[in-house]
């Protein structure tokens, strides 16, 4: 077995502290707001060509490099952990209040499943 085959459970305290502990060591620190929105533009430009490259009509380059989707999703999650890192952000509060107004919202929205 990989390592990359080889699943680590995080909760998102431990994700964001991992996060932390990696920028601290450098004199840089975090990025400011308007460079971490930049970087996350980035990352979602990088998951959208993968996604085009996989599922839709443009396909890869042989010269291109092997990325995938899972790639990028990780690339998203470092920097969104790192942006709610910089504005002292609860990333695990600030999803819990997301899915709290999207199942208020959305519960009847969409036709449920029958069970």
């Amino acid at each position: 077995m990989s390592d990359r085959d080889q699943h680590v459970t995080y909760d998102v305290q431990k994700m964001q502290t991992r996060v932390d502990r990696f920028i601290r060591q450098f004199e840089e620190g975090y990025f400011s707001p308007e460079v971490m929105m930049l970087r996350f533009t980035e990352e979602l430009g990088e998951l959208a060509r993968e996604v085009n490259h996989m599922y839709g009509p443009k396909k890869k380059k042989a010269s291109e490099a092997a990325n995938t989707v899972e790639d990028e999703l990780g690339d998203i999650f470092f920097v969104l952990l790192s942006f709610a890192n910089s504005l002292d952000i609860d990333a695990a509060k600030a999803f819990d209040q997301a899915m709290t107004k999207i199942e208020t919202r959305d519960k009847n929205r969409f036709t449920k499943k029958k069970e």
